[in-house]
């Protein structure tokens, strides 16, 4: 890693950060993926580091940590299992969204049981024809006549963890107007359907949700009526960009990695394959792409750490080059390895699977194309 810049203390955790990869990730990142599931296990391992809602403050049992360290931490979940750094990214998703908006009481009620790992949470905005375009939820919310408790009736689908998750934070349309909602998994009304099969992240426990007069108390509701598009969606995928950002360049290193490793074991025509020019340029192209995607993903933590009114912009730009740098160095590392790299049991395959989803989720590579577009037209009359 290349990142001298970084203060004593970033370097520290860095290091602990990496630690904590090769020892508890690296040994089952493949088994993860072979057998679709994340294990309780690894879990209660992220609790114990205090890897889980790392961003909360430590009166709710969070770390605090800055945007430079959270960064660093998913870069290196990303490098040992992008299962397991989804598994946080959307953990962290809903805890932020309970802190920045939610009550007093949600705040104290759900926060400590997240951090410590006791509750596993799920973020469900995605539905069945609902993407990209997320304003076009058609999952409902309807007051009872008495206004204490709220009915939701929809569906939503390709929800990450949602096999496990004990509880959801849901979008849905209030009184025509865009709303979050807090929903325990054991509310009459709640089902969950598994999602297998999937191409990357296979260890992602994906589910679809059907909620068929879901009754839960009006208290539930994150924020107010209408801002939950606008407000705490687009701040926690915003946490999710800069998640899948750092963890792209983790991916990128690990292919890196796996690389040098293997080009200096291989031997082709008397001597080893690191010595012929053209594998010589990938691995060039794989560790400049790989820096300076990692400088894009440091930029916009510094933005974030600075409260930058461009934050949103720069982590734009640091999850549509990352995502790109990832696929290309997963590619390139199946190249180097050959027929050794479409195996099995080779692990850069799985890189390879994974990276594609990169460019899918928290928006698609062509969604933060026309995104960066208009803050191209923006920034240059500046």
């Amino acid at each position: 890693m290349i990142l001298s810049h970084l203060t004593p203390q970033q370097a520290a955790r860095h290091a602990e950060f990496r630690a904590f990869a090769d020892r508890s990730l690296v040994p089952q990142a493949d088994r993860f993926d072979r057998e679709q599931s994340i294990s309780r296990e690894v879990v209660a391992d992220l609790a114990g580091q205090g890897y889980l809602g790392a961003l909360i403050p430590e009166e709710f049992g969070g770390l605090g940590m800055d945007w430079i360290e959270y960064g660093l931490l998913t870069e290196e979940l990303g490098r040992g299992c992008q299962s397991i750094r989804n598994f946080v990214a959307v953990d962290d998703m809903v805890a932020h969204s309970i802190h920045k908006w939610g009550t007093e009481e949600q705040k104290q009620q759900w926060l400590p049981r997240i951090t410590s790992g006791r509750t596993l949470a799920a973020f469900a905005l995605t539905e069945p024809e609902v993407g990209s375009d997320a304003a076009a939820v058609e999952t409902t919310a309807t007051a009872t006549a008495d206004g204490t408790d709220i009915v939701l009736r929809g569906t939503k689908k390709w929800i990450s963890f949602a096999q496990i998750a004990d509880l959801f934070l849901v979008f849905a349309k209030f009184e025509g107007q865009h709303t979050a909602f807090l929903v325990e998994r054991d509310t009459p009304g709640l089902t969950v359907e598994a999602l297998d099969g999937l191409l990357g992240l296979r260890g992602s426990m994906l589910g679809r949700i059907a909620f068929d007069d879901c009754r839960i108390p009006a208290a539930n509701l994150v924020g107010r009526p209408g801002l939950g598009l606008t407000f705490v969606a687009s701040s926690a995928l915003d946490l999710g960009r800069y998640s899948t950002a750092w963890g792209s360049v983790g991916l990128a290193q690990t292919c890196l990695e796996a690389s040098t490793e293997y080009a200096g074991r291989r031997t082709q025509y008397s001597t080893e394959i690191r010595n012929h020019q053209l594998v010589q340029q990938l691995l060039a192209d794989m560790l400049t792409d790989t820096v300076t995607a990692r400088l894009l993903c440091y930029h916009a933590g510094v933005s974030k750490e600075r409260g930058e009114m461009e934050s949103v912009n720069h982590t734009l730009l640091a999850k549509y080059r990352t995502s790109t740098v990832a696929v290309k160095a997963a590619a390139d590392a199946v190249q180097i390895h050959g027929a050794q790299g479409i195996g099995a049991e080779a692990s850069v395959q799985r890189h390879y699977r994974d990276a594609k989803v990169m460019e899918i989720i928290e928006g698609t590579t062509q969604i933060q194309q026309t995104m960066l577009g208009q803050f191209a037209v923006r920034a240059a009359r500046l």
